[in-house]
């Protein structure tokens, strides 16, 4: 038997060359299949196209919740405001001794507006 290991060197030379060819062609395609070569292949706006769906989504979604809110807040303020009239009109009612001219002016208001509505 041969005890040399250098012998076959030449053919383990000749693997490592014809590999390394082989890897740098594997490199070449992963190079060329990166994101911003894909982009390139498809059509014109259609990755900004499925962006904006889902932002337009998004901000309708966001935009209904707070007009949503809006309305609430709306509805709280007017009921408040009415609570706070009638509050007033309920202590001029009250009141034991005589009303003075403005506040027998705001009285008559108040029942007129409590009534109306």
């Amino acid at each position: 038997m041969d005890s040399n290991p250098y012998r076959h060197s030449s053919n383990f030379f000749d693997l490592l060359t014809s590999q390394q060819s082989v890897f740098s062609l594997v490199e070449e395609t992963v190079l060329e299949d990166t994101p911003a070569e894909r982009t390139e292949e498809r059509p014109p706006g259609v990755k900004a196209a499925k962006g904006k769906k889902k932002k337009n989504v998004e901000v309708a979604e966001t935009l209904s919740k707070f007009q949503t809110m809006w309305e609430i807040k709306q509805q709280d303020l007017a009921k408040k405001d009415k609570l706070t009239k009638m509050r007033l009109l309920e202590s001029l009612l009250a009141k034991k001794e005589p009303l003075d001219d403005y506040e027998e002016a705001l009285k008559k208001k108040l029942i007129i507006e409590c009534f109306s509505n």
